[in-house]
């Protein structure tokens, strides 16, 4: 799984609704509103570094309101925190 984090401006007056129209497209699995310098955080994941250039620059940079994007691709992931929470089932033992 490749993992990218997109660091969005948008207009300061869409910003919710840029992020409810990021969170719908393929490849986005999160997206957060956030302090400072920037709008918006999304995090990518896709399977194959191709699929990047769809959800980024065909996906994202298309959205109406996003004005700015600036990408980091993950290199290695240091903690299993969020892996862990997705395979909890809930099951007792």
């Amino acid at each position: 799984m490749i993992t990218a984090i997109v660091h969005i401006d948008t207009e300061p007056d869409q910003i919710p609704e840029v992020a409810q129209t990021l969170a719908d497209l393929p490849g986005v699995s999160e997206v957060y509103s956030v302090t400072g310098d920037i709008d918006l955080i999304a995090l990518v994941r896709v399977r194959r570094h191709e699929e990047l250039a769809d959800a980024i620059a065909a996906g994202i940079s298309k959205v109406p309101g996003v004005l700015r994007t600036q990408t980091f691709i993950a290199f290695r992931a240091y903690s299993e925190h969020d892996l862990e929470r997705a395979f909890d089932l809930g099951l007792d033992d």
